[in-house]
């Protein structure tokens, strides 16, 4: 393993980040508090609990899930997009490096930013609900592979986008509606009973589910069928890049 390989082009992307640190830093935070006013105010003022849980304190966990999710596809798909577009990301293709090294480098940046802005988010949350973590070495396995697996998912996405319409479509259009159906904000029991079955083709549900359960130990679905689910889109996500650099599908063009 080329350690030195992985650390540079990890410093390099990270160089990035911290050159808009501060807005990085400013922009979930605002994020938070507006989903706080509106959810956690206005609709929270008319839902006592759900499960046994203030409703403020409640949405915390779909809040991380959300903007970790947004950040690591972003970030990767970006941090792969642009050394394609000027032509750059050639110089890593022909250097002594193997495929896993040039995704620790790229994921592994794109991760730690959006693990930071998750970490932002729990942070900010604390100054509006009192928030309780029943299961922290759970709640940390969930973050870590969640920020892990979509930031593979923004490296395929970035690989695949041949314009930066392209770039955002799945983002947008796709990810984005799983997230806000996926129970970030209620819990599917509160569905009626055949919306409840049709949720659960959300692979995100398993997700909000199981980290959700790290912080109030109340679950939407078995906390091993979450964690089930997460490892296997990680390692889905793996055997694709690995097909990808094996065959230099969109590559090399």
């Amino acid at each position: 393993m080329n350690l030195h390989a992985i650390g540079a082009i990890y410093r390099y992307e990270m160089a990035r980040f911290f050159r808009t640190i501060f807005q990085s830093f400013l922009s979930p935070v605002i994020s938070t508090s507006l989903y706080f006013v509106v959810f956690g105010t206005a609709i929270g003022s008319r839902i006592d609990s759900v499960e046994g849980v203030s409703y403020g304190a409640f949405i915390v966990p779909g809040l991380i899930m959300l903007a970790v999710i947004q950040q690591a596809l972003n970030n990767a798909a970006f941090a792969i997009y642009f050394p394609r577009f000027t032509g750059t990301f050639y110089e890593v293709l022909t250097a002594p490096v193997n495929f896993l090294e040039v995704v620790a480098g790229y994921v592994g940046a794109a991760a730690t930013k959006a693990l930071f802005i998750g970490v932002v988010i729990l942070g900010t949350s604390t100054l509006f609900v009192d928030i309780s973590i029943q299961h922290p070495l759970a709640m940390v396995a969930f973050l870590l592979l969640t920020g892990i697996s979509f930031s593979l998912f923004g490296f395929i996405i970035g690989i695949w986008a041949k314009s930066f319409e392209q770039l955002q479509l799945i983002p947008m259009l796709i990810v984005m509606p799983l997230i806000f159906l996926g129970g970030s904000f209620y819990s599917i029991s509160m569905l009626p009973p055949l919306w409840q079955k049709i949720t659960l083709f959300n692979p995100v549900v398993y997700l909000i589910s199981g980290f959700r359960w790290s912080f109030f130990g109340a679950a939407d679905v078995p906390v091993a069928l979450s964690l089930a689910a997460i490892c296997g889109f990680t390692a889905l996500a793996l055997g694709v890049i690995w097909w990808i650099f094996r065959t230099g599908w969109r590559l090399r063009s």
